[in-house]
């Protein structure tokens, strides 16, 4: 059977639904970065959202249910910027550099400010922590089928992965300490020091490609 489309806007209800789910997500990350996770109720959120607390409940009835989808959110998010940089970094001279630096870029402004509050809310509460560690998996297994795709069967190995996890690891640590200093130039000074020190731990395999 087709969908049926409203004589309002000429969208279906599937595609209505959509738009309003993308509206309380993006409401959400906005409240995790100006309120903190303490600070983002539900209320809040549909008011910045501009719909009703009733279409809020339909889509994502608990707090729960809306930061779990706004941390897959944001993981999709930053997948796709990712993979729509694939033909660039195909044609790289300095693919191991390049894909680095991209690790850095999607993890900047306040896609990043939002995960972090997640993650450190999720130290002190259990149920957040339980949803975080349900997604943390589906991000790392991003990032490995990124490098498979780049890099080919060079990718397909285990120490791939754990140089993956560790780039991650870096880049996050970095970012979280980033906010004590004031100054950009101090943050990215850092940011190439760690990436010559990857350079230095990346798979032999990779260096070979």
């Amino acid at each position: 059977m087709p969908a049926t489309r409203t004589s309002k806007t000429g969208r279906t209800q599937e595609e209505r639904s959509a738009v309003m789910r993308r509206r309380l997500l993006d409401a959400t990350i906005d409240c995790l970065v100006e309120y903190g996770y303490a600070g983002t109720t539900t209320t809040r959120v549909a008011e910045r959202a501009g719909v009703t607390r009733g279409a809020q409940v339909h889509h994502f009835p608990t707090k729960a249910d809306l930061v779990t989808a706004a941390v897959r959110d944001i993981a999709h998010r930053r997948a796709e910027q990712a993979f729509a940089r694939m033909d660039e970094l195909a044609m790289s001279t300095d693919p191991i550099g390049d894909t680095l630096d991209l690790l850095w870029e999607i993890h900047q402004g306040p896609i990043f400010a939002a995960s972090t509050e997640l993650l450190l809310a999720a130290r002190t509460d259990p149920v957040l922590r339980a949803l975080v560690a349900e997604v943390e998996p589906e991000i790392s297994e991003v990032i490995v089928e990124f490098g498979r795709r780049l890099f080919g069967p060079q990718a397909d190995t285990t120490q791939f992965r754990h140089y993956a996890y560790t780039a991650m690891d870096t880049v996050r640590g970095l970012l979280v300490g980033s906010w004590a200093y004031p100054d950009d130039s101090q943050i990215q000074a850092r940011w190439q020091r760690a990436k010559a020190c990857l350079r230095l731990v990346a798979p032999a395999e990779l260096l070979a490609r």
